[in-house]
């Protein structure tokens, strides 16, 4: 049944009109609806944008927010109260390129747990690489391409992206 959400969604809700056209009726409940069961795990209050690719195999908690355009790899978690600006990338896979003797397109690719924490905002066409564990409380600046793991509170930015400062502190 999973895979017919995950049809219907790509082949005919994927690229509906967002909340806040005139026109977008019932289409973002319905692309929410069908994206929550198609999930692995998928929490209540769910809000999907237009065109967000997100892979079956990934958890995303309650309240959270897949930005326009965004791509999200299988085997990501995504905690709760999370939001996303527009063409964010959550990657989880990268190829191998350890041998000379063979192309690297034919190295094959590996795949690491990529995971965000709650409360996490991750502005508009951030970049999010394979392996990385973002913390709670986080905001990653736009533009942003995080190539290692974020401490909690932490606000980073930049490429690669850097801690800017904290949220608490005083």
């Amino acid at each position: 049944m999973k895979r017919f959400y995950y049809l219907f969604y790509l082949i005919l809700l994927k690229n509906t009109p967002e909340d806040w056209r005139p026109y977008s009726f019932f289409f973002p409940a319905l692309r929410s609806f069908f994206v929550r069961k198609y999930l692995k795990t998928g929490g209540s209050g769910i809000r999907v944008k237009k065109g967000a690719e997100i892979s079956p195999n990934c958890n995303v908690g309650d309240n959270s927010e897949l930005g326009t355009d965004c791509l999200i790899q299988a085997n990501t978690s995504i905690g709760n109260n999370v939001i996303m600006g527009p063409n964010v990338k959550i990657y989880t896979r990268n190829h191998n390129y350890d041998r000379l003797d063979i192309p690297i397109q034919h190295q094959g690719k590996r795949s690491k747990h990529t995971s965000i924490g709650n409360d996490v905002w991750l502005g508009a066409n951030v970049i999010v690489t394979a392996g990385c564990k973002i913390g709670n409380h986080v905001i990653v600046a736009a533009g942003a391409v995080v190539t290692k793991n974020i401490t909690d509170y932490a606000i980073v930015g930049g490429i690669p992206a850097k801690v800017i400062k904290y949220r608490n502190d005083s």
